[in-house]
């Protein structure tokens, strides 16, 4: 086992938020003033809790005329090339590793081949070349794909997962769950994994990324989606990854504590199709939860409850998501935590 490798827990460290801008080029165009709209809510709520954004952009001008508002010490905008704006996916990932931090870059080709990728794929090694990360920090992993919300630790061994994403074909070759676990203890120090094979949400392109599904807490506290309409399309396997959830447990061989979120109502694009609404697509940060919500007042209300039954010192603030779930991700998919000592102090 790898021990000297640790992936941190996404609530114990952020010095920013990394996001990237609708922009012309993306596919928000079609939309582009509403989705800046989204963009700017968020940032606004990030930096009113005094989190500092690092804002990928490929028109300064523009993107200061659109964050006048926000307090501009807690601005920093990058000028970027990207195909699109989920950042979560192809951001770094921090591990700590012999006690420093470091910022590992994986590979990242468009959710198994979906989509164009090509200068997404080349983001961290932008940022490094930028100075934005410092180059003793970066870590080239670029020979694996991996997706930011493709996975969930609890900051000690434990990662939660789904097979349907890691396993899939098109990312690495179609691996093995044991290959799998071999490769994430090797890169993460990951020793205890679990699969979660069920659970799958309309809409969704990801192949069942985990933070659409599931969420870790601390105190071995596992938050998921659940559905209580049986009339729902969701509802079978929905069902069955909750009794998969039941049946995992600790290192220690404890089950864990879970704690249902409600499925949002039913949401629909103009073609009619259903999009891939989640309470669980929320950010954690050491001290706040930034919660999605999507204008359902009792559903709501009664997920920002929730989630402070497992993060009770937290400040919950909710954020109007119901934009960002028109291009199929919500506010944890266009986010990505930055922690402290990975990013260059000087472009601060």
């Amino acid at each position: 086992m790898n021990n000297d490798i640790r992936l941190i827990a996404e609530w114990e460290s952020c010095r920013a938020i990394l996001l990237a801008l609708p922009e012309p080029h993306t596919d928000w165009n079609y939309i582009l003033e509403e989705a800046r709209d989204q963009y700017h809510r968020m940032i606004s709520a990030f930096t009113s809790r005094g989190y500092h954004c690092v804002v990928l952009t490929s028109d300064k001008d523009s993107a200061m005329q659109l964050l006048h508002d926000c307090d501009q010490s807690l601005l920093t905008l990058i000028d970027a090339e990207y195909n699109d704006t989920w950042t979560r996916d192809y951001g770094p990932i921090s591990v700590e590793r012999g006690g420093r931090l470091r910022a590992l870059d994986f590979g990242f080709n468009g959710w198994g081949l979906k989509f164009a990728a090509d200068h997404d794929n080349l983001m961290n090694l932008q940022l490094r070349d930028k100075c934005v990360i410092t180059p003793e920090v970066y870590r080239n992993e670029r020979d694996f794909i991996l997706e930011g919300g493709s996975i969930e630790t609890d900051g000690y061994d434990t990662l939660l997962t789904t097979s349907t994403c890691l396993c899939s074909q098109n990312r690495n070759g179609g691996h093995s769950k044991q290959e799998l676990n071999g490769i994430l203890n090797s890169r993460l120090g990951l020793s205890h994994v679990l699969w979660l094979d069920y659970g799958a949400l309309a809409g969704d392109d990801t192949d069942s990324h985990i933070d659409t599904l599931c969420r870790m807490a601390p105190g071995n506290t596992i938050l998921f989606t659940g559905c209580r309409d049986m009339d729902d399309p969701h509802f079978e396997d929905l069902l069955k990854m909750r009794a998969q959830l039941t049946l995992f447990r600790t290192p220690e061989g404890e089950p864990y504590n879970l704690v249902e979120l409600p499925l949002p109502f039913a949401i629909y694009d103009e073609d009619g199709l259903r999009l891939p609404a989640s309470y669980a697509n929320y950010l954690v940060t050491p001290d706040t939860i930034f919660m999605p919500v999507y204008s359902q007042p009792e559903n709501d209300t009664l997920a920002c409850h929730t989630v402070k039954v497992a993060f009770p010192n937290h400040e919950i603030v909710p954020v109007e998501c119901s934009t960002l779930i028109k291009q199929h991700g919500s506010l944890h998919c266009a986010t990505m935590q930055i922690p402290d000592n990975i990013f260059n102090s000087t472009v601060f």
